[in-house]
Order: structure tokens, then C-alpha cells, then sequence
């Protein structure tokens, strides 16, 4: 992994392949490790720049200057800077997607192209938002993710048989979890109530004028399919694809077709 310092904090990031740059970004409670298998494909043809979330994977806790997820797309804005990066194209996933859109707003001319995968960038929904933060306060407070918890969370990321066709998966997320503890737990949850107390982005995303996908994981829970259709309503000319078998982590439960689809979509870009 390389590291980047900003705000006296190191940030974590993949930087592999040569070609047109993809900017990466992952699913809340996960790491970069998320996107292997699309690193793995699409690094052959191209750029592949993938950052740990703060206070996820090899990432340092965030900034204190760090209140929002525009605060983090002007980090990430900063993180291109660095590389000299002029133009990106940006795949993000649930909070990827957020501060993703984040980003283009804050410089348009900098991204070419979005993908917007299990996301949405309105407003939280009010009964997700209040039951979101009554587990983040648990956490914080007790500084792990507590055994009920993690029932709960677990199922919210994959499709409805994942436990069947994909035991190895969702036992490594559990666990995963089981390890959060002390000081790392707080600062998950303070980039949680980030992520579900983000700002409505619907407006904003009324006026993008670049080439977009909206993908979306047919059996995804804590961002249903309605909300995907919302934000293809919003955008010009954007595509949706429904991705079958798979819940909010689809990038994992359906590599192979994920990665068909980037790559159709990305030489269409490029072409």
C-alpha cells in the first residue's frame, strides 16, 4: 500500500496498472481489498487507484478537519493532486458513490465518467437514518461491534442465499466486524455518521453532463433498486443495470458480470 499524508493523517491507497485512471471507492465497513477482482481485470487496460476509507482497512483515522463527506472528496481531490492526476473516472460504491458525486461537484472538469454502484446520494431515509445512528452510538460507546449487531448488519450486504452460495464471504465480513474494537470503533462510527448524516445530493446531480452508470444489485437492502431508478431520473442521460443474484456488495457476489459491465461501459468512454 502506498501512503499519502494529509491533514497529518495517512492515508492509505492501491495505485496499479497504466492506462486512463480509475479512481475506486468502497463500501462503509469494508477496505479496498473489496474491489480485487476488478483491480485484478481492469488494471490490464488501465489505472487502478484504490483508497482506504478513513479508519478502514490500512487508512489512519480521519482528520479532525474530516466533518463530511465534501471534506473527504476535497481530500480525495488532494490525493489526485499528488499524483498528478489531471482526469479520473470514479467507481464508486455505497459511500464511494457518495463522496464519488461529492467530487464531481466539487470539480467537474477533473472526472470524465461515474459509475454509481448499490448507492444513493439523497437524504437518508428517516427510519434507516434513526436506526443507523442508534448502532453507531452503541458502538461508539462500547467501543466493539456487539455480537446483535452484527446479526443485524450482516444480511443488509448480500443477496438473500449468500449465506448458501457464498459462505466464505459473508463469514470473513463477520468476523471482520468481531475485530473492530477500542479506539477504531469510535472513529468507524464517527465516518458513520458521515456516510448516513450526508448532505442531499439530489440537485446537485440534476446538473452532471457526464457519461454515468447506475448500477445496482437486484437483491440489495439498505439501497433498494427504486433508488437507483430515482437517481437515473435525475442524471442525463445515464444507463441503470440491475445486477441479479446479488445484494450490496455486488462487485463480490457477481465479479465476473461487474466486471464485464465496467468494461463495457469504460471503452465505450474511452473509445
Amino acid at each position: 500500500m502506498n501512503k499519502f499524508t494529509i491533514d497529518g493523517k495517512q492515508m492509505a491507497y492501491l495505485d496499479i496498472g497504466q492506462g486512463p485512471v480509475l479512481l475506486f471507492g468502497h463500501s462503509y465497513l469494508w477496505d479496498s481489498k473489496m474491489w480485487a477482482p476488478q483491480v485484478a481485470h481492469l488494471s490490464q487496460s488501465y489505472r487502478c487507484i484504490v483508497p482506504d476509507l478513513w479508519s478502514h482497512g490500512e487508512s489512519d483515522s480521519a482528520p479532525q478537519t474530516t466533518r463530511s463527506l465534501q471534506d473527504y472528496a476535497q481530500q480525495m481531490l488532494a490525493l489526485l493532486d499528488h499524483l498528478d492526476i489531471q482526469q479520473c473516472t470514479m467507481i464508486g460504491l455505497s459511500v464511494g458513490g457518495m463522496w464519488g458525486t461529492e467530487l464531481v461537484t466539487l470539480a467537474p472538469a477533473r472526472v470524465n465518467a461515474l459509475v454509481l454502484m448499490d448507492t444513493f446520494v439523497g437524504l437518508e431515509p428517516e427510519v434507516a437514518h434513526n436506526k443507523y445512528f442508534a448502532m453507531l452510538s452503541t458502538i461508539d460507546s462500547e467501543q466493539v461491534v456487539p455480537p446483535a449487531i452484527i446479526d443485524a448488519v450482516v444480511p443488509l450486504f448480500f443477496a438473500n442465499n449468500a449465506v448458501q452460495d457464498n459462505p466464505q464471504l459473508v463469514a470473513e465480513f463477520a468476523a471482520h466486524l468481531a475485530a473492530i474494537k477500542g479506539e477504531q470503533a469510535s472513529e468507524i462510527a464517527r465516518i458513520g455518521r458521515m456516510v448516513f448524516g450526508r448532505r442531499d445530493q439530489i440537485e446537485q446531480i440534476e446538473k452532471f453532463a457526464l457519461p454515468t452508470l447506475i448500477a445496482v444489485g437486484q437483491e440489495d437492502k439498505p439501497r433498494p433498486v427504486l433508488e437507483s431508478y430515482l437517481m437515473v431520473d435525475c442524471i442525463d442521460g445515464s444507463e441503470l443495470v440491475q445486477i441479479p443474484q446479488a445484494g450490496h456488495i455486488s462487485n463480490l457476489e457477481q465479479p465476473q458480470f461487474v466486471n464485464e459491465m465496467l468494461e463495457g461501459f469504460l471503452s465505450r468512454v474511452h473509445a
